[in-house]
């Protein structure tokens, strides 16, 4: 190997590194809720004609990882998610057991609706990559 080529091992080495920790570390969460919080004027800010999104209209959860779904109503007035009717200051706890695609009826989001996608957990070094590059992305 000449002088001259060296230097690609010397950039290359810490990306390598990098990739191989994102492939074979654990991933640590510092809690498996992923929490979501209707905020105090929601109903009003509807009523007014403001149809701005509160909560997103999809919320993708993580098996093992982040597989609990905490929805806060901070709202005056009721919110309904799916069967269960959150009154003021209530939370609702939701969890998941099953890598799933799921359709809930939800007051609190303009559409009516919201989809709670459940992914199975990252076990591959692939796959711990890609979750991390996802999270890293929306964060």
């Amino acid at each position: 190997m000449s002088r001259r080529g060296g230097w690609w091992w010397a950039a290359l080495t810490p990306l390598l590194a990098v990739v191989a920790w994102a492939g074979f570390a654990p991933i640590k969460l510092p809690s498996r809720e992923a929490l979501f919080e209707i905020p105090h004027g929601t109903y009003a800010r509807r009523m007014s004609g403001d149809l701005v999104d509160i909560l997103p209209s999809s919320i993708t959860l993580t098996l093992g990882l982040n597989d609990v779904l905490l929805l806060r109503n901070l709202d005056e007035v009721p919110q309904q998610f799916g069967p269960t009717i959150m009154m003021p200051g209530q939370s609702f706890r939701l969890p998941f057991e099953v890598a799933s695609e799921n359709r809930f009826d939800c007051t609190a989001h303009s559409s009516g609706q919201m989809i709670v996608i459940v992914e199975e957990e990252p076990v591959w070094p692939w796959q711990k990559i890609r979750w991390r590059l996802r999270h890293w992305q929306n964060s």
